[in-house]
C-alpha cells in the first residue's frame, strides 16, 4: 500500500513528465523513469508508466499527417523494437535491478551529451533497410533493460532528416511500440505480480501526466524552447550520474 507521500511524489513526476513532453514533443518516459527509479525498483517504475506513456504516445501518433506511410518505411525498425524489449526486459527484474540502475544511468547520460553537443548524423537512404532493424533491436534492448526508449531510436530517426511533423509522429510510432513491447515484456517475466493494481496505479498516473501535457503545451508559445531543452539535457546528465553513483555504492 503507497503511503501519501508516495502518492503525491509519483502525481508529481507524471505531471513534470508531461509537462516536458508538452513542451518539447518527446521525455515522458525519460523523466518519468530517471526520477521514480530514486524511490523505487525500475521494474516499478516502469510498470506505473505503462498507461501514461501509451495514451500519450497514440495521441501523439494519430495527429500527424503520414501515418501509414511511416509505417511502411519504419516497420523493420518496429518489429526489431519488439523483438529487442521482450528479450530485453528480465534485466528489469529481480536481481538484476542494480545493472537495471546503471544501464537507465548511463541511457540518460548518454542521451543529454547527444543533445548538448548536437551530436548528429545522417542515414542515407540506401542504408535504411539495413540500419533500421539493427536500430530497433538495439533500441529494444535498451529499453528492455532501462525503461527508457530514447537510445538509439531518437539520434537514428532526426538523422533521416524528416519533415517536423513526420518526425513527432514516428517519435509517437516508435515509442507507442516500445510501450506495448515493454508491457508484454514485464508480463512475460512476471514483473507485473498485481496486474490489477499496477494497472490501476499506472491510470491514476495518467491524469497528472495529461494535466503537465496541456500546461506544456499552453506555455510552449512563451518560452524560449532551446532554452528549455539546455535545462532539460542537463537536469537528465545531473540525474543519470546519480543514478549510477548510487547504483554502483
Amino acid at each position: 500500500m503507497l503511503s501519501a507521500g508516495s502518492i503525491a511524489w509519483i502525481g508529481a513526476v507524471f505531471l513534470a513528465a508531461g509537462f516536458v513532453k508538452g513542451v518539447v514533443g518527446m521525455g515522458l518516459p525519460t523523466v518519468a523513469m530517471g526520477l521514480l527509479a530514486v524511490t523505487m525498483p525500475p521494474a516499478e517504475a516502469a510498470a506505473l508508466l505503462l498507461i501514461p506513456s501509451l495514451v500519450t504516445n497514440l495521441w501523439q501518433l494519430f495527429t500527424g499527417p503520414a501515418f501509414g506511410g511511416l509505417c511502411r518505411r519504419l516497420w523493420t525498425m518496429m518489429a526489431g523494437i519488439m523483438l529487442g524489449t521482450v528479450a530485453g526486459a528480465g534485466v528489469l527484474t529481480g536481481a538484476h535491478a542494480g545493472a537495471a540502475s546503471v544501464g537507465l544511468g548511463a541511457a540518460l547520460v548518454l542521451y543529454a551529451i547527444l543533445g548538448l553537443f548536437k551530436l548528429s548524423f545522417t542515414t542515407p537512404a540506401r542504408h535504411e533497410a539495413l540500419m533500421s532493424p539493427l536500430v530497433g533491436v538495439a533500441t529494444g534492448l535498451v529499453t528492455g533493460a532501462t525503461g527508457v526508449f530514447v537510445i538509439p531510436a531518437v539520434p537514428y530517426l532526426q538523422s533521416l532528416r524528416l519533415e517536423k511533423e513526420d518526425l513527432i509522429q514516428a517519435l509517437g510510432l516508435s515509442f507507442t511500440v516500445s510501450t506495448a513491447a515493454l508491457a508484454i515484456g514485464l508480463f512475460r517475466t512476471g514483473a507485473l505480480a498485481s496486474p490489477t493494481a499496477q494497472l490501476t496505479g499506472s491510470i491514476l498516473a495518467l491524469l497528472p501526466a495529461l494535466a503537465g501535457m496541456f500546461i506544456g503545451q499552453a506555455l510552449r508559445q512563451a518560452m524560449g524552447v532551446e532554452t528549455f531543452r539546455k535545462v532539460f539535457l542537463v537536469g537528465l546528465l545531473t540525474l543519470g550520474v546519480y543514478l549510477v553513483l548510487e547504483a554502483l555504492r
